[in-house]
């Protein structure tokens, strides 16, 4: 197996990206690349792994969790300006949504290289031709290697299409589990959580265990469909419109959420 840095070792290296694999292969790199670029077309909130001694993803358990909407996102946006600072004081383009309007970037070593000049930010890539890539701001590098990391789609290629649409990242399940028109068909562990996926994973099998041992039941294909509507409203209003964002989740909300439905659709024995 060939790592990312042996790809990059001794090379003009540009990474395209802002999510955590884009920063996490632009630091590895940086370690041995001749030089390291990071170019994206918006900024992104970078959070470091832990917050005053707390690992970021426990701030799903905190006081902050529990909070309205704003006040998390206002609270985290205080966090961070006392831990981490400006992100233009890094160099990177300030983001233009809030903290919790998008999928955040952890990542403790991104913002240490940026301040050491081990990798530099540039922005979108216009064009590129054999040797150069040409940008936004007018600026061209000499690269030798570029890395994409800008995204991923959602695809079954083991079902037939007839059995799951996934156009657009977005399969449409009840719940993120149920095919609304394929009974016996469920999913697990596709969400995107603004925290761990394996709790919400485990949540997910015991449902899907219960509806198929009989103990609950799914209710009809309206009111599924129905479901599967609002929450693309929610997402929609909450989330920077991305591809990225047709599968995210809150933690504890979603948590809740299936309790409450393995709850109210328990078949009476």
């Amino acid at each position: 197996m060939v790592s990312h840095a042996e790809v990059g070792e001794q090379r003009r290296v540009l990474v395209l990206g802002i999510g955590n694999s884009a920063c996490d292969i632009a630091v590895e790199t940086s370690r041995v690349s001749r030089r390291t670029y990071l170019a994206m077309r918006r900024g992104a909130h970078i959070l470091p792994k832990h917050l005053f001694g707390t690992p970021t993803d426990h701030l799903t358990h905190s006081w902050l969790a529990k909070a309205p909407l704003a006040v998390q996102d206002r609270g985290l946006q205080l966090l961070l300006r006392l831990s981490r600072g400006r992100l233009a004081d890094y160099g990177l383009p300030t983001p233009a949504h809030r903290v919790l309007a998008a999928h955040p970037t952890i990542s403790d070593d991104l913002l240490s290289r940026l301040s050491h000049g081990d990798i530099t930010v540039k922005p979108a890539p216009r064009k590129a031709d054999a040797d150069h890539v040409f940008f936004d701001d007018g600026s061209v590098e000499e690269i030798d290697t570029i890395i994409y990391c800008t995204g991923y789609d959602i695809a079954f290629p083991f079902l037939g299409d007839e059995l799951i649409d996934s156009g657009d990242n977005d399969p449409g399940l009840y719940h993120r589990v149920a095919a609304p028109d394929r009974p016996g068909l469920y999913f697990i562990g596709l969400v995107q959580p603004l925290g761990a996926v394996m709790p919400l994973a485990e949540a997910q099998s015991h449902w899907v265990a219960d509806l198929l041992e009989g103990r609950c039941a799914l209710p009809g294909r309206e009111e599924m469909l129905d479901e599967i509507r609002t929450y693309r409203a929610r997402t929609a209003r909450r989330y920077v419109a991305s591809t990225r964002h047709t599968i995210e989740v809150d933690a504890q909300a979603y948590l809740r959420e299936l309790a409450r439905e393995r709850r109210r659709r328990a078949v009476p024995r």
